[in-house]
């Protein structure tokens, strides 16, 4: 089973972690089953930002984005070249790490 790292974040995870998935599972399923809190306000249907993670290893071994992920990432606070929608990045073999970024696009709006 591929491991996510999760770096540490102020709010959701503030001393990182380390969790175990299925491959195929979204990387947003996978945290919210090990208990890490990500925004996920469309409920994980691709019609919001709320669950941008930056991926700083294995990003080619996630399942490729498609154009309307492609298409909401532009909106997304924070993005980076290796940005995903955790809703829609979905595990293979290999471990992954990731960052979620300190705010959301719903932090950017308060």
């Amino acid at each position: 089973m591929p491991v996510i790292t999760i770096l540490p974040h102020h709010e959701y995870c503030p001393q990182g972690a380390k969790v175990e998935a299925g491959r195929g599972t979204s990387v947003c399923e996978a945290l919210l089953e090990h208990g890490i809190p990500i925004e996920h306000a469309c409920e994980m249907s691709c019609a919001c930002t709320t669950c941008h993670v930056i991926v700083r290893q294995g990003y080619g071994s996630l399942g490729e984005a498609d154009e309307s992920e492609d298409d909401l990432l532009d909106r997304a606070w924070g993005l980076e070249p290796t940005s995903r929608l955790s809703c829609q990045a979905i595990l293979s073999d290999q471990d992954v790490t990731i960052e979620i970024p300190r705010y959301s696009i719903n932090h950017a709006k308060e």
